[in-house]
């Protein structure tokens, strides 16, 4: 026994609610969750995702009630996802102006205002008929800087349809360049660039393919980081930064905490986690098992990828999970 007891009793802050409260070291705010969001093209009511119980494919009028949700919930953003119904080898609905994206954007922008920020997933992999996050070279592979020329011309696309971030979720070498470059050059010097810094070759993606009527054959693992590797993310962090990110992210998050902390460590900008698809369908299928308790552990997750260093959380739960913490 130690030679302090009885006098050190560290469980005198933990005796009841109020004094646990008052004393948590990690706190949640609605203000730090992020909702994404699906948009499809070719649908008339909302269509639930069958690996994602509660997460629905939206029609343009739903995604609008879902945003306004969102905002009277006090969800600090949304992040918003296309869904063509025709696509290409080059992705060609990411870049129309009058793309599903796009249109989504204007929607949720014309609804809520400034109520909510508005983010726009910058990536190819939704539009293309491959499912791949670029333009395929002759072989077959991503060709990197082709890619890049297709990105700058969705970030304008999506800043002209009013975005306030746009997040670049490909993983291409030099995309946030390029984006940055791109955006101010036709004068959207205002939107605000999210690096998917850290994205990693998960297996947990599976529900986000279904989600998203992914095309995908193979895998990405030559573009997405290896996930045996930590040390990387800090290399890509500096690129990052020295590109121009205004916020950096880690993906997925509640594998990576590790990461995440490191890389929060690291960054002078804000950073932020994806709770990935898979991380919400497992807690999702257990709970309704019966394993665990749903919204325990709903809060217990999104307070594990807070404690590790994200400030900013994108989560499917976030509607309900700001209601829980209100």
């Amino acid at each position: 026994m130690s030679a302090e007891f009885p006098y050190v009793r560290p469980r005198r802050l933990r005796s009841t609610p109020a004094v646990r409260r008052l004393v948590a070291e990690t706190r949640l705010h609605p203000a730090e969750l992020i909702l994404p969001a699906f948009v499809r093209e070719d649908i008339t009511e909302p269509k639930p995702i069958s690996s994602m119980p509660g997460v629905f494919q939206h029609t343009r009028d739903s995604l609008r009630k879902a945003a306004v949700e969102a905002a009277e919930a006090g969800v600090g953003g949304i992040m918003l996802f296309g869904l063509p119904e025709v696509k290409d080898a080059v992705g060609s609905e990411g870049t129309n102006p009058e793309g599903i994206l796009q249109q989504a954007i204007r929607d949720v922008v014309a609804e809520v205002g400034d109520r909510l920020v508005v983010m726009s997933d910058l990536c190819l992999d939704e539009f293309t008929d491959h499912g791949h996050c670029g333009v395929l070279a002759g072989d077959g592979s991503v060709d990197n800087d082709a890619t890049l020329a297709r990105y700058a011309e969705m970030a304008v696309v999506q800043a002209e349809a009013g975005v306030h971030v746009v997040g670049p979720s490909g993983m291409m070498d030099g995309q946030i360049g390029v984006i940055r470059r791109a955006l101010d050059e036709a004068g959207h010097q205002g939107v605000a660039v999210l690096a998917y810094t850290a994205k990693y070759a998960s297996a947990l993606y599976g529900p986000f393919r279904e989600a998203v009527n992914s095309s995908l054959q193979g895998d990405r693992k030559t573009y997405q980081q290896d996930p045996a590797n930590a040390r990387e993310a800090l290399r890509e962090l500096e690129l990052d930064l020295a590109e121009g990110a205004d916020l950096v992210m880690v993906k997925p998050a509640m594998l990576y905490l590790d990461v995440l902390r490191q890389v929060a460590d690291a960054s002078p900008v804000p950073v932020s986690a994806y709770q990935i698809s898979g991380e919400y369908a497992m807690v999702e299928a257990a709970a309704a098992n019966g394993w665990i308790e749903r919204e325990r552990t709903i809060l217990e997750t999104l307070t594990s990828i807070r404690r590790a260093g994200a400030e900013q959380i994108l989560t499917y739960w976030a509607v309900e999970a700001a209601r829980m913490l209100t």
